[in-house]
């Protein structure tokens, strides 16, 4: 047996439509800019390398504890401060995913991505 539902129920005009894909695209822009203008900071080696990145990818702060640093060894601080980049790149991508999914209840839509 089918059910009748009234003429209309459950469905949307295209205008309906067009006017929430438009919402969603201002609110996706805005949290794109919040997101770009946030800093993220981590720490690698224990504390001795700090560093901070926009959400833009973009090193705004790079602190070394002189502790660290040894003339002899300077492939470790090299490695401490790619660490410290790396781990910022993962920070600042995870906050972007998770902000801009939770704006799109998780659609992988095409061309609306970061």
């Amino acid at each position: 047996m089918k059910a009748r539902l009234p003429q209309g129920y459950g469905k949307q005009s295209q205008q309906q439509i067009m006017q929430q894909v438009q919402q969603m695209q201002e609110n996706m822009r805005q949290k794109q800019e919040e997101l770009e203008s946030t800093e993220y900071s981590v720490t690698s080696g224990g504390g001795m390398v700090e560093l901070t990145m926009t959400g833009k990818h973009q090193v705004t702060k790079l602190k070394i504890k002189p502790d660290i640093i040894d003339p002899d060894d300077v492939e470790m601080l090299e490695d401490m401060v790619a660490a410290a980049v790396n781990e910022a790149v993962r920070v600042v991508d995870e906050a972007s995913e998770r902000e801009m999914g939770a704006l799109t209840g998780g659609l992988n839509l095409p061309g609306l991505s970061l």
